[in-house]
């Protein structure tokens, strides 16, 4: 019989997509053996309604609940503004027809189930928090989406079922800085990047709640914007604030809905068991179905087809709880984690350091975990002084273990075969460990699991993940470390603030191995993870602390060169326009060109001032030379700032060396990345750019040695696109850029330059990746027309190009996904994108196969080389695209050059016989330019 709801009744409103997400994202791709129906969310969904209903009983139990689901993704909101939510990734293909499946589910269990076309459902469930709170009632709120946070209060709290945490007025303030009735303003202000809302250019939380706490609300704060002293912050008030309250309406929840039903219908009901079994009968979950079963006291139904759905679910998650993370002070205590590691047989291990930098930094601390939820943190090197006392004592905090005795407990667990360390980016942490004489081996790393599963879909940092997979927000370090001149390092953290955010560090990436390691075989993933990711950590890391020397008084030279040069160009430029002017003020250079010259193609920013990018400049350069001499005086700039002044800043004091930094699972495709500082990108298509490579040198008594595949990229075309023309070309020895050279430009072979031979090595590879005759003659600084024409020309002798083109897209549009040979997975999530993304989309389903593959095949090389030349006085130094470096001894440098040419040349599988033979190009010097 219903109950009419009033004082005394208890209400929970259950955020359905949250719970939706989180079961998706928490399981592996799983299939109904009977049909191949995807129910590995629905599996996680039923698994975490009935722990919601069997935790849910008692004095406290709810007397109404629902679960509210969003329906469609069109609401007002994008009637207000269309570019609401126009950020959100698409929902996984294999996700959507599992969502009628929850709502199902949710049916099955009695529980009531809402959605309303048009609304979201925060707005329903604010509608219906409102509404409770009106007859008297209390609310809870299953979710931890931070805009229902505005409810809050009056008999309204929210409960974070991932971390079964409580959020009440207090957390609101701690949140936002300010109370749930100002959360709106808050968030108008500072906007949201996830769904797309505008707010204040500039204005994040932390200023937002400053401000709106001052001036009472956010309408106060607009009309009074005048008063505000800070200049920038004052001007960007005044002039957006159309947007900033258009961004409130956007945040603001409607509690005022007309609803097709009550807070009556809410009513809670048992299971009706017959139609509970036979949802789950029809799911084939066999080991769910038996479990509730057991609980309602009836006999299962026998589940004919089972699938593994619910036997593989994530058991129940463990809590994240800071306050039961361990601090080990002393060797009793860590003997006591050893203990357990050898037990285990793994452990996560995390390291907090005084930096970012590997090379120079100390290590403040070592954190473990061989449990969920069961973490410690070793204090090592923490400061005395108090965290706001930037300029206090160096001497040791109390409570802490000396550095070497913690370090002589650990080694052996650390460089043991029989124990699996595991990290996220686990190249830092061996690259510290290796300072203080620990080799971390063997380990696995959850940053590089992601990579190889989910390349393409989004990025691979812990605070992402743990969102993501375990639905838990990482604690923060700014509030440790603050920002800006205050900011201090973390050995000046207090030992009592240190140890939940390690200790969490570590926590966090235990549980995430747990839930990738069985995926990666879901995903079919497992060999290229093996192969391909986390063998070239330890190589990587070895490189990285090689470094390459560099010679400054080299820099300096071509400095002052570039300084001279930049120079002539200024009067050159102050010639061609007829007056001096300011070459590094793309206003005033916007200004010569689209007024003074009058040419087409300016475009104004916001301000109202002409915008001068590379792109425009490009175009403008086949018609007039000042956009031609403004690009080269930007790139002289360039070359300058980037490299000839800033790579004496990188120069290590202690080796006279240059140490990058390369990320793994940087780029989608396997390429890798260099920073701090980039040694990828130095640019080698101008004369200036080439003789940057000359301050790179080798030490007294070595040579540098670079062996470079050639033209990989297209004999890896002319294999994937079945390419006869090519195949051939490359096995008569005939030079491909030169051939399309000759064929392009009607030039003979023997009369060929290298500035000819340059323009057809951009089409070559400009044509294979989708370029444009738009993008082709700004490249080349030549007519559309002229390009188009290359391009069309091009298609008629390789039709086998055009056809791989289509077929690699239409896979892409099928599947979602692009594949390399050796099995690489690179997502394309923008595959089936409308307007100016669509264009980019499809170039880069193009280009990942074919740029992948190169990626692999040099991957698969670095993994070799360190046993190839074990025995050799030679260290690998670098990799560049397609180009390995080494360090050598004089003596020792053919021998170095044949193994390693055969290591490369014979990089690929087995299973993977390319048509047409890797060729590797060999060259020595004193420095890298004449190695290259």
């Amino acid at each position: 019989m219903t109950t009419q709801f009033g004082k005394g009744c208890h209400l929970h409103l259950i955020d359905g997509s949250a719970f939706i997400f989180r079961a998706y994202h928490a399981l592996p791709p799983l299939t109904r053996k009977s049909d191949g129906m995807p129910v590995g969310a629905v599996s996680g969904f039923v698994n975490m309604l009935q722990r919601y209903v069997e935790g849910n009983s008692g004095p406290d139990a709810p007397t109404h609940v629902a679960v509210i689901f969003d329906k469609g993704s069109h609401t007002f909101r994008n009637d207000l503004y269309d570019q609401y939510k126009a950020n959100r990734e698409a929902m996984p293909e294999d996700l959507r027809p599992q969502i009628p499946l929850t709502r199902d589910a949710t049916r099955a269990f009695n529980i009531a189930c809402e959605e309303i076309e048009g609304f979201e459902a925060d707005d329903i469930m604010a509608t219906l928090a409102h509404q409770a709170r009106d007859a008297g009632g209390r609310v809870t709120i299953l979710s931890s989406d931070k805009d229902l946070m505005q409810l809050v209060g009056d008999g309204v709290e929210m409960l974070d079922p991932m971390k079964n945490k409580r959020i009440d007025r207090d957390g609101v303030l701690e949140k936002f800085g300010v109370a749930p009735e100002r959360v709106v303003d808050v968030q108008a202000l500072a906007g949201d990047s996830v769904d797309n809302v505008p707010g204040a250019p500039g204005i994040g939380i932390k200023t937002a709640a400053l401000l709106i706490n001052e001036y009472g609300d956010l309408e106060s704060l607009l009309d009074r914007a005048q008063e505000i002293k800070q200049p920038k912050r004052r001007q960007t008030l005044i002039d957006h604030r159309a947007q900033i309250e258009l961004s409130k309406q956007l945040v603001q929840l409607d509690c005022d809905m007309e609803l097709p039903f009550t807070l009556d219908d809410l009513e809670v009901k048992d299971p009706v068991v017959d139609d509970l079994m036979a949802f789950l009968t029809e799911m084939e979950f066999r080991t769910v179905t038996k479990r509730i079963a057991d609980k309602l006291g009836v006999e299962a139904p026998v589940v004919e087809v089972a699938t593994s759905a619910e036997e593989v679910a994530a058991p129940e998650a463990v809590p994240f709880d800071a306050d039961k993370y361990e601090c080990v002070r002393d060797a009793a205590a860590l003997q006591v984690w050893i203990d357990r590691i050898w037990e285990r047989g793994y452990v996560a291990v995390d390291t907090e350091t005084t930096g970012l930098n590997e090379m120079v930094v100390d290590l403040v601390g070592i954190s473990l975990c061989v449990e969920a939820g069961q973490a410690c943190y070793v204090p090592l090197a923490h400061k005395a002084a108090p965290a706001d006392d930037l300029f206090g004592s160096d001497d040791m905090a109390d409570g802490q273990m000396d550095m070497d005795t913690c370090l002589d407990l650990l080694r052996p667990v650390l460089e043991s075969d029989a124990v699996m360390k595991i990290g996220q980016n686990m190249k830092y942490d061996a690259k510290i460990f290796a300072r203080y004489g620990v080799a971390v081996a063997p380990i696995d790393d959850t940053m590089l699991m992601s990579y190889a599963m989910n390349a393409g879909l989004h990025n691979h940092g812990m605070d992402t993940l743990s969102d993501r997979y375990l639905g838990h927000t990482p604690i923060p370090i700014k509030p440790l470390l603050g920002t800006g001149k205050s900011a201090i390092t973390f050995d000046r953290v207090p030992i009592d603030q240190a140890v939940p955010y390690a200790a969490e560090d570590a926590d966090i990436t235990l549980r995430l191995w747990q839930q990738f390691k069985p995926q990666l075989h879901v995903k079919q993933v497992t060999t290229v993870y093996e192969t391909l990711e986390r063998p070239l950590v330890p190589v990587l890391a070895q490189m990285e602390r090689n470094g390459i020397k560099v010679d400054r008084d080299t820099l300096s030279r071509m400095s002052n060169a570039f300084a001279q040069k930049m120079a002539g160009l200024e009067a050159e430029l102050y010639q061609l326009a007829g007056h001096e002017f300011n070459v590094q003020a793309p206003a005033q250079v916007g200004k010569i060109l689209f007024e003074e010259m009058g040419l087409e193609g300016g475009k104004k920013t916001k301000t109202g001032q002409w915008s001068t990018p590379a792109d425009v400049l490009e175009d403008l350069a086949t018609e007039h030379d000042f956009a031609g001499r403004i690009l080269d005086y930007r790139q002289l700039a360039k070359l300058k700032s980037t490299y000839t002044d800033a790579l004496q800043e990188h120069v290590n004091p202690d080796t006279g060396r240059v140490h990058t930094s390369y990320s793994i699972a940087g780029a989608n495709t396997g390429r890798l990345a260099s920073t701090d500082p980039n040694l990828q990108n130095i640019p080698i298509r101008t004369e200036e750019g080439r003789r940057i490579r000359e301050a790179f040198v080798a030490e007294p008594g070595k040579v540098i040695v670079a062996l470079d595949y050639s033209q990989i990229e297209l004999r890896i075309l002319a294999h994937i696109a079945g390419i006869d023309a090519l195949k051939q070309a490359f096995l008569d020895g005939i030079d491909i850029h030169a051939m399309t050279a000759s064929e392009m430009f009607d030039v003979p072979l023997d009369e060929m330059t290298p500035e000819v031979r340059r323009q057809a090595k951009a089409i070559n590879f400009g044509v294979i990746y989708g370029i444009s005759g738009f993008g082709l003659a700004r490249n080349l600084r030549i007519p559309r027309g002229e390009a188009q024409g290359f391009i069309d020309r091009y298609f008629e002798r390789f039709p086998g190009i055009r056809k791989y083109m289509d077929d690699t897209v239409s896979f892409a549009k099928e599947h979602g996904y692009v594949q390399t040979l050796f099995g690489r997975k690179i997502n394309t999530p923008e595959i089936n994108a409308k307007g100016p993304h669509a264009g980019f989309a499809k170039r880069a389903a193009i280009n990942a196969p074919i740029q992948g593959t190169a990626a692999d095949v040099i991957r698969r090389a670095m993994v070799r080389m360190p046993d190839a030349i074990a025995d050799m006085p030679a260290k690998m130094l670098l990799q560049v695209h397609d180009e390995l470096l080494f360090e050598v001894e004089t003596g020792a440098v053919e021998d170095l050059i044949g193994t390693a040419r055969e290591v490369m040349e014979n990089a690929s599988d087995p299973a993977v016989r390319l048509d047409v033979k890797l060729a590797v190009d060999a060259g020595q010097g004193a420095n890298w330019a004449e190695a290259h």
